[in-house]
């Protein structure tokens, strides 16, 4: 069964995750995902790429901790590897994308949010955050240092040290998403962002190339001993303690 369901609408490829109700990520979610990013990479016809959720209760929950649990290190080293990869395009993106966010954004599922250009978040209790230090890990290096160019050092250390969850208003206020809106107009909104920037493509591309080129260098130049710190913590004992305890709520 494919993880997302995929249409275009007005030169917009939308991307609905649809993977159960919390949208966890596995090695096939993430491979799907890198085929969307590039084919709206190469597609003359793809304006813009949203990301969305299939149901209203998850963005996505994040990593799928009971099956990465059961990876040895070799298998888990080649997924966290391909997930910063397709993090890292999606990122870089030459065209305007935007998360729509109709459900929870959980840890990776934050990550993927962070990595589009424009995140709108729907009204009411859908909570945003990275719980990664409550698991014994830190928040993967790349997405580290979107959030503090997003937000600041002060405020991003405050969410990565806390591992909290915040609801749609806090977010606004720290500047992590950039609207928050009625439930059934999050998708239509997105569409329309992404739309309307793809109007001057070349102009967009570069404007986005100045802003993101910073984070792709210092993300690239310390990304293997960032990785190796990963798993590392991951295979910590005090981590996979976290993990089962967590797997046991999942």
């Amino acid at each position: 069964m494919e993880r997302f369901e995929v249409e275009r609408i007005d030169g917009v490829l939308i991307a609905r995750l649809n993977h159960g109700v919390t949208n966890a990520m596995d090695r096939i979610t993430i491979q799907e995902l890198a085929e969307i990013v590039q084919q709206a990479r190469d597609d003359p016809g793809v304006g813009g790429l949203v990301l969305a959720s299939a149901n209203e209760k998850f963005f996505t929950i994040g990593f799928d901790i009971p099956q990465l649990y059961e990876l040895n290190r070799e298998e888990f080293v080649s997924f966290y590897r391909l997930f910063n990869q397709t993090c890292l395009e999606l990122f870089t993106l030459p065209k305007p994308t935007v998360a729509a966010l109709t459900g929870h954004a959980i840890a990776g599922g934050s990550i993927l949010a962070l990595c589009c250009d424009y995140r709108f978040i729907a009204q009411g209790r859908k909570l945003m955050g990275l719980n990664e230090i409550k698991l014994g890990a830190p928040v993967p290096y790349l997405s580290d240092c979107i959030l503090r160019s997003l937000i600041g050092p002060r405020l991003a250390r405050d969410v990565m040290e806390s591992g909290e969850f915040y609801p749609p208003e806090e977010t606004l206020r720290m500047g992590m998403v950039d609207e928050v809106l009625p439930l059934k107009s999050v998708v239509e909104r997105a569409v329309e962002k992404a739309r309307n920037l793809s109007s001057v493509p070349a102009a967009y591309a570069s404007i986005k190339r100045n802003r993101v080129e910073g984070v792709e260098e210092e993300a690239l130049r310390r990304g293997e001993e960032k990785e190796r710190q990963f798993v590392e913590c991951w295979y910590s004992e005090d981590a996979r303690a976290r993990l089962r305890e967590a797997m046991e709520k999942f």
